[in-house]
């Protein structure tokens, strides 16, 4: 048996979930792919936190700091899991850094916590021209330019006229297989289209929307704020084309609100790409005989009620490997997955 829980993803809710789980007094095993903790709000060099603004980085360093140089943490960077057997209580891990070397490690319970890739927008469709037009750009295109204070068309490097958000690019979308709602891409196009606005006061920011999907209290912290404080114009509608006119963009389909065709000129475009599991979550899920959803995330047989415990005893998931989560949905499970796994070992040892 091993008092130990092994935590898989060095991201938002892997550092959560390794910091609650060593306050609780376990022995934490950290593994992280990359060698830098901070998971894909690192790795996409987000700017900034929906909906509260506050830088990521500074939030990512609080995160890490609940778990550096803590003697219950073990951290593994630039390694990944290649093999696993036993059973709840007795784990047997097997780690392979980037040079291949391999390291066994004995762990009484597993937290996955693998999270998400974003959708790659030119992989199914070119309907936007994503590998052809270098002004047709993504949410995490924007947040690498929003987090060094500029935003400009990367085609020449000036300052755009005007901007287009669009929404629900690989989410809701049943030709592409991914039926869900992506959950945060609403919001995180509304936050960034504030940062435009105060980045560049007389550029005009559209988002053009099938529905907006505000839950909790985003609604007034951002949706309201970003019409009514900074003037971006949302458009209910539907984009089926983009095509480059007098080097520019222009923007094809129609207007459902007003139930018309549509044709208008933008500078720049950025899509609003949806989640999807990452390769991570896939191949650890795998190797630890894990059942996914349709859609490839973690399944999870107990929600509502319990939102973290596995088909397979003792393996644990946290974040968004089970799924389109935002930060705080991420942060919370990861705690939640962080206690079951502690009483878990706890009453494995005292058995």
């Amino acid at each position: 048996m091993s008092d130990a829980v092994l935590v898989i993803g060095g991201g938002p809710a892997g550092l959560e979930a390794a910091k609650s789980a060593a306050d609780l007094g376990a022995r934490v095993i950290l593994v992280e792919k990359r060698e830098h903790l901070g998971g894909t709000p690192d790795e996409a060099g987000y700017a900034a936190l929906t909906p509260n603004f506050e830088p990521a980085q500074e939030a990512l360093e609080r995160m890490r700091a609940g778990v550096l140089d803590r003697p219950e943490v073990t951290i593994h960077l630039g390694s990944r899991v290649v093999d696993a057997s036993g059973e709840a209580g007795a784990f047997s891990v097997t780690l392979e850094n980037g040079a291949g070397e391999r390291t066994e490690v004995e762990a009484g319970a597993v937290i996955i916590a693998t999270g998400f890739q974003h959708f790659d927008p030119g992989r199914e469709t070119q309907m936007y021209g994503y590998y052809e037009f270098p002004d047709v750009i993504t949410l995490v295109d924007a947040e690498r330019m929003l987090s060094q204070h500029k935003f400009v068309r990367p085609s020449n490097g000036e300052v755009p006229r005007s901007v287009a958000f669009i929404q629900c690019v690989g989410s809701r979308d049943r030709r592409l297989g991914n039926e869900y709602c992506s959950k945060v891409c609403c919001g995180i196009s509304s936050k960034q289209a504030i940062e435009v606005r105060k980045l560049l006061p007389d550029t005009r920011v559209y988002i053009f929307y099938i529905d907006m999907r505000m839950y909790g209290f985003w609604e007034n912290q951002i949706y309201w704020p970003a019409q009514e404080e900074y003037n971006v114009n949302y458009v209910r509608g539907i984009v089926t084309e983009i095509v480059q006119k007098d080097g520019r963009l222009l923007m094809k389909g129609e207007d459902t609100t007003m139930g018309r065709p549509m044709e208008v000129l933008m500078d720049v475009i950025v899509l609003a790409v949806g989640m999807e599991p990452s390769q991570g979550t896939k191949e650890v899920s795998r190797t630890f005989n894990v059942p996914q959803d349709k859609y490839g995330f973690v399944h999870v047989p107990g929600e509502p009620m319990d939102a973290v415990s596995t088909e397979v005893p003792g393996v644990f998931v946290a974040g968004a490997a089970a799924g389109p989560k935002d930060l705080e949905d991420s942060v919370s499970m990861a705690g939640a997955a962080a206690a079951k796994a502690v009483a878990l070992v706890r009453r494995q040892g005292a058995a």
